[in-house]
């Protein structure tokens, strides 16, 4: 099995997108990618908006030689909603239980000129390898009103589970990680950089220290948590070291987001140190 993370806020936009090739499947899961209208009340700034431009690019690319699309559900970077899915077997978060208002609208829209889909939540399927997805689970902690997302477990000679939006803070999420056992974990990490989400910084790091104890899985902990600019202090909490996607690809980590203000600052001509180059 072969996986090549395509988007994430450690590559500079919202995402969470990823390509997994097995030997006679082609794999594409939330294939979107966006960015925050608004951060420290500044619209996003030129670098990102052409950073969006190239991430958009690339999943469209990869979309176009994909069989098999995964959305785990309906918030704008997960999917491009104008794309073309045409020919694409889509296995999709249920788009009428299990969700709120914003995203049941959303989703009504996908799918109006939609053939082929089937609804995942809580399905098994079987072909050279073993594909299998959670039931709807909270997007964040339990009772949050963001909605509901689905996990996918993906086993072909190693288990592969892609988190999605679960943010790790709910227990139902944990335990369905904890009983696959998985050998990867490719997961949002919490929304620390949210003020009034002050107790994620201390759930998360229980949930996740507690997913590693028990499983040993090697774990890619991106999103949310790279808004925040203290995300490398997060990491030293956990009793692994996770990496992001830009780590597992090799590269620089250019969390824009989170470093909004400076990017607008460099733009109107002050000279301003980031800790990555852009």
């Amino acid at each position: 099995m072969k996986i090549i993370p395509l988007a994430s806020e450690s590559l500079g936009v919202r995402s969470l997108a990823v390509y997994i090739k097995t030997e006679e499947n082609n794999i594409l899961i939330d294939p979107g990618a966006a960015l925050g209208p608004k951060r420290y009340s500044l619209p996003p700034a030129k670098v990102e908006i052409e950073r969006l431009k190239h991430a958009r690019k690339k999943i469209l690319e990869f979309l176009a030689i994909t069989d098999t699309i995964i959305i785990s559900h309906y918030h704008y970077d997960h999917y491009i909603p104008g794309a073309n899915y045409d020919g694409k077997h889509l296995f999709l978060k249920d788009p009428i239980k299990n969700i709120n208002k914003s995203q049941k609208s959303r989703a009504s829209k996908f799918l109006k000129d939609k053939r082929e889909y089937e609804y995942a939540d809580g399905k098994i399927i079987t072909k050279d390898f073993r594909m299998e997805f959670s039931p709807a689970l909270p997007h964040g902690e339990k009772g949050t009103k963001l909605g509901f997302v689905i996990m996918t477990l993906i086993d072909h000679k190693k288990r592969m589970i892609h988190a999605s939006d679960t943010q790790l803070l709910n227990k139902e999420s944990v335990k369905w990680i904890i009983e696959k056992m998985p050998d990867l974990i490719i997961t949002s990490g919490p929304p620390t950089y949210i003020g009034y989400m002050k107790d994620s910084w201390k759930t998360g790091t229980k949930n996740i220290n507690q997913i590693i104890r028990e499983t040993d899985a090697k774990i890619i902990l991106d999103h949310h948590i790279i808004r925040d600019k203290r995300y490398p202090r997060f990491f030293e909490g956990l009793e692994k070291e996770p990496l992001t996607f830009a780590g597992y690809l090799g590269v620089d980590e250019t969390p824009l987001e989170a470093y909004r203000r400076e990017l607008h600052k460099i733009e109107n001509g002050e000279r301003i140190r980031l800790p990555f180059n852009i």
